[in-house]
């Protein structure tokens, strides 16, 4: 049995043995190891020089650390506990040293430039090729032809980085499970959904509190918790008082992330003009589909200008609708009103809500079904292994091998889909592991993992889900086959190392089967009785589905013109209170409320919870949208189940990862560029 954990390369890890104490030691080896690897390289003789010996030798030098700090990260967000933090954080400055050096070695550098202008390297083609031209565009783009100074500054900056993103996510995390509601009367829980009342008696029953004689409902700040007291209760003081809390996630001290926020990005903002850019949106755009932060400016705002009449109308049919059933005058909504009149005007409108839907959604069929589509589509088979046969990090999480039709092992995959207060919110995919070429062809296996704060089982029944927690689920395991099926040979070009403009088309394509009638007969039967969705409630669900488009697509919108206005234009951010400021920018994006609504600029993950992560990129989610949905379409004309359109998907997308240009492969599979017709189609913006 190994003493250090996290430097084991099993495929099967040993969770159990990866304690917080065996971090720092662990990690101090395997960066000593990765930099030798890097400076060996570094000091080869003219002689020595070749791609092998450079290129192909720096991707593997660092294979050992990045599974070792990957294991480390991933712990982190899942079982995040003192003694782990505190390693964690020890190791968070030297491993992001590490990464920050390599590009700005100037022996590595010359070195790389050497082989690369040589006449081996002009002849190299395909997956080669593509590594040298990627490999020299990350070295230029993170600072390898800065003079020494400016280098130095660069590489404490990437640090300092790297600690306060770490800090934000942290006060994120902490804020969240600060905060409980404690209810005793139960006449203030009228309208709950009963499997919401029953998941907050539970929570209260975990907690110790509470008894069958005086019963107690706990709730959290979890979505699985909020989410159902917004839609229905009928409270508005209750609302209210949840409303209050969630808005101030990240935002109260000692978890106040404004300065946090400001401070993060004027240190973009410093990174991009050391590095020669205008802006941080520039830097981190370069290689991404959208080229520049106007052009993805553009794109936003043009499709803020498409939904501007749709959103308008809704806003103002929703305060008419509460003045009708209330009696009262038209008048702006309360901020903590707007979901739970909404959803009554979908019950009226529609004769539909969320909740209907919930007892066809029970988490096994649906996971069951989410398998067989990928089987009938893109030929796969997924096995679940029995528990205790592989190590897992919660008793809650399940293993899966991943097979082809031939028997193929491609990959296998953890799922933790519920929450847990030693977990950080929202749903994700990652890895651990990408397989390597073996010398006799193929590869070995990828390992990936898919999580999520789905409804968890009450009271001896199956978690019964939402739609939208289904379409969570799909859209997760849609990056984890874009890891698990990818066949490039030169691992970093692997499966979902591509530009983050083209990363959530693999995940949001799949969402488009818990739409289909076909799709959903696969896995939406009820959880007592085994029948499927009645079709009067399958076209109620359908015609509901554009309900309050404009609002939603408009909320999009929003999250992406502030994310860029921040990077675009941080000099006007960075003093002052950064909510006040944010707000100004997006107001017009945002429903009318009184009091006005907050923006989630204190507890937005996606761009303050990583040196990089989506900061400038959110607008990925709706440019990707505008992809799957074109793509959907070839699915729709030649079959939603046709195994030839599946396999093409696979072979153009799913297994290409960044071997080419994402418009190159995206052309490959539909023959032509995107055309965002369809989306709008799709949200009702357009007829058609």
């Amino acid at each position: 049995m190994s003493t250090s954990p996290f430097l084991d390369p099993a495929f099967a890890v040993r969770w159990s043995a990866h304690t917080p104490e065996c971090i720092v030691p662990d990690m101090e080896v395997s960066l000593a190891r990765a930099q030798a690897a890097v400076d060996a390289i570094a000091s080869l003789s003219p002689d020595q020089l070749s791609y092998e010996a450079t290129f192909l030798a720096l991707e593997k030098a660092t294979e050992e650390l990045n599974f070792a700090w990957g294991k480390v990260t991933h712990l982190q967000s899942v079982s995040d506990s003192p003694a782990l933090r505190e390693a964690h954080n020890a190791m968070l400055p030297k491993v992001t040293a590490f990464f920050s050096k390599i590009p700005l070695s100037p022996e590595l550098w010359s070195r790389l430039k050497a082989v690369a202008s040589s006449p081996a390297a002009r002849v190299l083609t395909g997956i080669h090729a593509r590594w040298m031209e990627e490999t020299l565009a990350n070295f230029r783009e993170a600072g390898a032809d800065l003079p020494q100074d400016k280098r130095d500054r660069l590489e404490a900056l990437q640090s300092e980085l790297a600690q306060l993103t770490q800090k934000y996510a942290e006060n994120v995390l902490d804020s969240t499970n600060a905060w409980q509601l404690l209810i005793e009367d139960e006449s203030r829980l009228v309208g709950l959904p009963d499997h919401a009342k029953a998941a907050a008696r539970a929570s209260a029953q975990a907690k110790g509190l509470g008894s069958p004689e005086k019963p107690v409902w706990r709730f959290t700040l979890h979505a699985p918790s909020t989410e159902p007291v917004m839609t229905y209760a009928e409270d508005d003081a209750l609302r209210q008082e949840v409303w209050t809390a969630m808005v101030a996630i990240g935002a109260q001290a000692p978890h106040d992330n404004d300065a946090l926020a400001r401070r993060i990005l004027a240190l973009r903002a410093e990174k991009a003009a050391l590095l020669g850019k205008p802006h941080f949106a520039d830097l981190v755009l370069e290689r991404r589909m959208a080229k520049t932060g106007d052009r993805a400016l553009a794109f936003i705002e043009d499709l803020k200008q498409r939904a501007a009449g749709a959103f308008s109308r809704e806003c103002r049919e929703l305060e008419e609708f509460k003045a009708a059933q209330t009696g009262g005058p038209v008048a702006t909504l309360k901020a903590w009103e707007v979901t739970f009149w909404a959803e009554r005007l979908r019950k009226a409108r529609y004769d539909f809500n969320e909740e209907v839907l919930r007892p066809y959604l029970p988490m096994n069929r649906v996971i069951s079904g989410l398998f067989a589509i990928a089987d009938q589509v893109f030929g796969l088979r997924v096995v679940e292994r029995p528990a205790g046969a592989v190590e897992v990090w919660h008793p809650e999480v399940n293993y899966y091998d991943l097979l082809d039709r031939r028997g193929r092992h491609l990959g296998s995959f953890y799922a933790d889909w519920y929450p847990r207060e030693s977990k950080r919110g929202g749903a994700w995919m990652g890895y651990l592991l990408t397989g390597s070429a073996r010398p006799e062809g193929g590869r070995e296996p990828h390992l990936g993992y898919i999580c999520g704060n789905l409804t968890p089982s009450v009271g001896g029944r199956p978690a019964l889900l939402t739609h939208r927690e289904v379409e969570t689920i799909f859209h997760e395991f849609g990056h984890l086959l874009h890891h698990l099926l990818g066949e490039v040979p030169i691992k970093s070009l692997n499966g979902v190392n591509v530009a983050w403009d083209f990363v959530e088309l693999p995940s949001q394509i799949l969402e488009n089967w818990t739409w289909e009638r076909q799709g959903l007969d696969l896995f939406a039967r009820h959880f007592e009785t085994g029948e499927p969705i009645p079709e009067a409630l399958f076209e109620r669900m359908q015609a509901a589905r554009k309900f309050r488009a404009g609002c939603a697509v408009m909320r999009q919108v929003q999250f992406a013109k502030m994310d860029l206005a921040l990077h675009l234009r941080t000099a006007e951010f960075i003093d002052g209170d950064l909510e006040t400021k944010a707000r100004a920018e997006v107001a017009d994006c945002i429903i009318p409320t009184v009091p006005p609504g907050r923006t989630i600029v204190r507890r937005f993950n996606h761009l303050f919870s990583d040196p990089v992560g989506y900061a400038a990129g959110y607008y990925s989610y709706k440019w990707a949208e505008v992809l799957e949905a074109d793509a959907f379409t070839r699915f729709q004309r030649e079959g939603v189940f046709n195994a030839a359109t599946g396999a093409a998907f696979v072979e153009h997308i799913l297994s290409k990862g960044n071997s080419a240009d994402p418009g190159e492969l995206y052309r490959a599979f539909m023959g032509r560029d995107p055309d965002i017709a369809a989306l709008l189609v799709r949200s009702g913006l357009i007829a058609a």
